[in-house]
């Protein structure tokens, strides 16, 4: 069951239905040497789409303190403020919330997007617009529920941001409903004519708000939306000027990023990489911005699960010193998390509240048996419905002979996740954050889909990264 992490769901169609490849990254790397040409015409006709809200008021980044503050309906609460770099956060405040009233006071922040928590939980968030140029920012809630209505009065970005939003998800409503009214329809025609003038409308109301919030950051990110040239591959990040730092605090680049692979790879690794190039290239003048791109194309990949690709940016671009990029550590540790997913690494330790036998610490459970099958699932999930079943049976088999599973739910219901438990007899271990997907173990381990398989040894590495229970089964009957 595939969750919207990062590549959308045509990029993922894309990306999984060429296939699994058995390419090492030195062969790759081979490929690289011969990258394709694109055969689609290139023109340097600027796309309808387009229209440039930068200028000499909102170009580049901008640093400085501002004060944060507002109303809220509720008390001995706190209000947590995290920095957003894609689909990453990193906490950098938080108040108490006190009669009704938060206040973050002189708080540095650079130009672009952050997320307010309430009480720090993922599932109560919103994502607001700060910048230097507004130093005092005043927003107040409605209610509890921080991602339902909201106002901004001093804000020119939030004013802008909340109303965009407000068009953007009813446009996409509109559209999602027509795709489902295409399906077996005589007039499917008629329906994509539909659906595009839907996407029009939604480009009509970015122009028009770039006019009306000139000189924003907010107007700056509408201009981000669409290519200038989406046609031509050498030209498809112009515009995104790879020294504003305050790209990174977007999704511009990720989502730009998206819209190439959709384009132009035609679903082919050859054509990855040479994708992979291009991005390189446009953004190697700043290693903030080459950081940013570098680990959005990572994390894409991995997550679509195409770890060749994973294992050429890795080697190519990441560990290698002499790619000629000046690199942090911090992307570096990064892309530790994903190289210790791999076969033959050991994954992250933890250590979570289970059904009723206490906490489960993995590294403790692994010492104690040969294999460790760790299982993500959920409740939901209709693929694990038909999992589960024989997953069942094979661990009633070859328990005892040194084989543990671990569960691990991503329901957010305990009663939901307990019911399935009790219902189909699970006997083995089962553990769950009840966060749903914005549990900390499904970022650890980079979770998208469910049901999702590591088959670990005695020592905590990863020795199996199966699709199916079948595949345990015989790995086990070849190695128990």
């Amino acid at each position: 069951m595939r969750t919207m992490i990062w590549i959308a769901s045509s990029l993922l169609f894309i990306l999984t239905s060429c296939g699994d490849s058995e390419d090492t990254s030195k062969t790759i790397e081979a490929k690289a040497a011969t990258h394709i040409e694109f055969v689609d015409q290139q023109t340097n006709k600027v796309s309808p789409k387009y229209k440039n809200g930068i200028n000499e008021h909102n170009k580049g980044d901008k640093t400085g303190k501002i004060r944060l503050h507002g109303s809220i309906p509720t008390k001995d609460s706190y209000m947590f403020l995290y920095q957003t770099e894609a689909r990453t956060v990193t906490l950098i405040d938080s108040t108490f919330i006190e009669g009704g009233v938060y206040n973050f006071k002189n708080i540095e922040v650079s130009r672009g997007f952050y997320e307010l928590r309430l009480n720090n939980k993922p599932n109560n968030s919103c994502t607001i617009i700060l910048n230097p140029d507004e130093a005092d920012v005043h927003i107040n809630f409605s209610s509890t529920r921080i991602s339902g209505s909201k106002v901004a009065p001093n804000s020119k970005e939030n004013k802008a941001w909340f109303a965009y939003l407000s068009a953007e998800n009813k446009n996409k409503s509109e559209i999602k409903n027509l795709r489902k009214g295409m399906k077996d329809s005589p007039y499917k025609r008629r329906i994509e004519e539909q659906i595009k003038s839907k996407e029009m409308e939604l480009v009509n109301k970015q122009h028009e708000m770039i006019d009306l919030y000139g000189g924003t950051y907010f107007a700056k990110f509408m201009t981000w939306k669409n290519p200038k040239y989406p046609s031509d591959q050498g030209r498809f990040f112009e515009g995104l000027d790879p020294l504003d730092n305050s790209l990174v605090h977007s999704m511009a680049i990720s989502d730009r990023i998206q819209a190439m692979m959709v384009r132009f790879s035609k679903g082919e690794d050859a054509r990855f990489l040479a994708c992979i190039d291009i991005v390189k290239a446009h953004f190697e003048p700043n290693p903030v911005t080459l950081e940013s791109a570098l680990y959005a194309m990572l994390d894409g990949f991995y997550n679509t699960g195409k770890e060749n690709i994973c294992l050429y940016i890795l080697d190519n671009y990441i560990y290698d010193e002499d790619c000629g990029a000046e690199l942090s550590d911090v992307i570096k540790q990064r892309a530790e998390g994903i190289v210790n997913l791999q076969v033959g690494k050991v994954p992250p330790n933890f250590n979570i509240e289970s059904y009723k036998d206490g906490k489960i610490n993995l590294y403790e459970t692994v010492k104690k048996n040969k294999y460790t099958l760790l299982m993500f699932w959920a409740s939901w999930c209709h693929k694990c419905e038909q999992e589960i079943p024989a997953l069942i049976p094979l661990y009633a088999r070859t328990n005892s002979q040194g084989f543990e599973t671990i569960g691990i739910s991503i329901d957010q219901a305990r009663k939901t996740w307990t019911d399935v438990i009790e219902t189909k007899g699970m006997q083995y271990p089962n553990v769950s954050q009840l966060q749903g997907w914005d549990s900390p173990i499904v970022k650890d381990y980079k979770i998208t889909a469910t049901p999702t398989y590591f088959l670990l040894n005695s020592k905590g590495e990863i020795v199996l990264k199966p699709k199916r229970i079948y595949e345990v089964d015989n790995f086990l009957k070849q190695n128990l």
